[in-house]
């Protein structure tokens, strides 16, 4: 499969040996005409502001907005949740995002760049080490959206922080800093096959 990871900003260069390592092909999206070749797209950890403006800058907001309104098979992480999240509590002002998973997250939920942690999650039932660094966490999401992990806030509440809906993927945390791949093959096995 051919797995595009948009490489405009943030940990993409991670995502691309990840895909490499569960025997795909990966590829650098900075252009349209790069992810029109893909089969699957890789939105990384970052900054979720930046991304989305030189998302712009590359004319690939839109074509990315049309490809996940299509049903391309998208994974976000971190700033990639951010990105798929249809509505964002206490985002920058004027920010957008690409949309298509029906939830609502925090930006920087767990805290600031200090307050970054790591911790073992259930994943579907496995464990699974996971590295939050101003993390985003889920406060609401609609009835079609699947919860795969949660963890209990600083609130004292738990929140989703691993969810899927149909062909789209998101997690807080950063797998990719990891060397567990059990959700990048959840990802490329199961949401990616099931299109």
């Amino acid at each position: 499969m051919k797995v595009g990871v948009l490489a405009l900003q943030g940990d993409f260069r991670e995502h691309l040996a990840a895909a490499a390592q569960c025997g795909h092909d990966p590829i650098e999206v900075r252009r349209a005409s790069e992810l029109l070749s893909c089969d699957a797209l890789i939105l990384p950890g970052g900054e979720s502001t930046t991304i989305a403006k030189l998302a712009k800058v590359f004319e690939l907001f839109a074509p990315i907005q049309k490809e996940i309104a299509g049903g391309m098979p998208v994974y976000g992480s971190c700033a990639g949740m951010i990105l798929l999240a249809d509505r964002i509590l206490d985002g920058a002002p004027g920010q957008e995002t690409f949309g298509g998973i029906n939830m609502s997250v925090r930006r920087n939920a767990f805290g600031l760049q200090v307050d970054s942690f790591e911790s073992e999650l259930n994943f579907l039932g496995t464990p699974l080490p996971a590295i939050f660094i101003r993390a985003p966490w889920v406060e609401q999401t609609g009835a079609e959206v699947i919860t795969l992990s949660e963890v209990v806030g600083k609130d004292g509440q738990s929140h989703p922080v691993a969810v899927r809906q149909g062909a789209l993927l998101a997690t807080s945390f950063h797998p990719e800093l990891t060397s567990d791949l059990q959700v990048h093959r959840y990802f490329f096995d199961e949401v990616c096959q099931a299109r």
